[in-house]
């Protein structure tokens, strides 16, 4: 099972729009567009970091590179 981590975007923390939880589940989501998967490169689309509240499971996608994971504290 994935381990708690919380997220920074510069100098701010990032909370769950819906429950204000700051943990989150992290996982890589592909953002496929209908003329690469035509073409059969679904494989070189964009990958943006989905965020998945650990609390209420809602998913937040992020596509700045500058996003920071940083471990949860137990």
């Amino acid at each position: 099972m994935a381990k708690p981590v919380r997220a920074s975007l510069g100098e701010m923390w990032i909370t769950c729009q819906v429950c204000s939880s700051e943990l989150f589940r992290e996982r890589g989501i592909k953002l496929n567009s209908t003329g690469m998967e035509f073409m059969k490169l679904a494989w070189a689309d964009e990958t943006a970091t989905g965020l998945i509240c650990w609390k209420c499971g809602y998913v937040h996608l992020f596509a700045n590179r500058e996003i920071r994971l940083h471990r949860a504290q137990d």
